[in-house]
């Protein structure tokens, strides 16, 4: 499932090709993805302009002339691509072919920049929903969300009142998108990792009996900054499905320190420990129990 920099990605991918201009045409070439398209779907994004394109979690959000919101989320296998207006798109170094079976191309938005934006998703995880900007704030799908971990709202002082009195997990806190928004597996771990934090620690030692921060709390939050910083410059992780808008693989797994390298030596300068792996929360954890307490 794409995380945060897997999404920013896309983002800042699709925004020349959007930001800006008008839906000429959109097409939806079956009735759901992950759930059924709404009756109007089309006519709401047709004739209106881009006037933003967002990002919220790890949902890609389309601000639209109508006061609509235009929300999309990539699913386990989903991909946009960007053509031009000779029908050409232009790979770059890291260029890997996608699915080349254009029956998966299931919405495509002819935009007046004169590019087709295609959206390709041959699992059918991801989904698209028009909502009124101003029932944002009560969208089942968004409400709960905690703060932006690259936010100015997200600090030390945050995380730690968020896990003052928690019973869970450091791992499972982090990936509870209440707690903060967007970070998945692959960043939870790397993120621990940087800030030498065991994800069997309990969540509450981020944080004082007053709930104030504590140094692992003020630790974790500048490893989410780095790792978060880091991936999005590399384009995010092309694992199995994420691929930029022009075709070409992100490579921040070049970059993994613990995260699939189950095995190997840990990289933490004369640490010597060897990377383990265990099952936490139905979900692989990597990590050094040598240095990471």
């Amino acid at each position: 499932m794409p995380e945060l920099p897997e999404v920013e990605t896309v983002r800042r991918g699709l925004q020349p090709a959007m930001e800006g201009a008008k839906i000429v045409k959109a097409e939806a070439r079956r009735k759901d993805l992950r759930f059924p398209f709404q009756k109007d779907f089309i006519a709401r994004l047709e004739g209106q302009t881009v006037t933003g394109l967002g990002r919220r979690a790890k949902y890609l959000m389309a601000d639209l002339t109508s006061g609509d919101v235009l929300l999309m989320h990539l699913g386990m296998s989903g991909s946009f691509r960007v053509l031009k207006g000779d029908g050409k798109s232009t790979p770059g170094e890291f260029h890997y072919p996608r699915s080349e079976d254009r029956a998966h191309d299931h919405v495509v938005f002819h935009m007046s920049s004169g590019s087709a934006v295609i959206f390709n998703d041959p699992r059918r995880f991801g989904y698209m929903k028009i909502i009124a900007r101003n029932a944002l704030d009560e969208e089942p799908l968004l409400k709960d969300l905690g703060p932006e971990p690259l936010g100015n709202e997200f600090d030390a002082t945050m995380l730690a009142r968020a896990c003052h009195n928690k019973k869970t997990s450091l791992k499972a806190a982090l990936l509870d998108q209440r707690v903060v928004a967007g970070l998945g597996n692959i960043y939870v771990c790397e993120a621990l990792f940087r800030a030498h934090l065991s994800p069997r620690r309990l969540a509450a030692t981020l944080a004082t009996k007053k709930a104030e921060p504590t140094d692992h709390a003020k630790r974790l939050v500048e490893a989410i900054h780095a790792v978060l910083n880091a991936a999005i410059k590399a384009g995010g992780s092309s694992i199995s499905d994420h691929r930029l808008t022009t075709g070409e693989m992100g490579y921040f797994q070049h970059s993994f320190q613990v995260y699939d390298r189950e095995g190997e030596t840990c990289r933490t300068p004369r640490c010597g420990g060897i990377v383990k792996r265990f099952t936490q929360n139905g979900r692989s954890t990597f990590w050094c129990p040598k240095c990471q307490k």
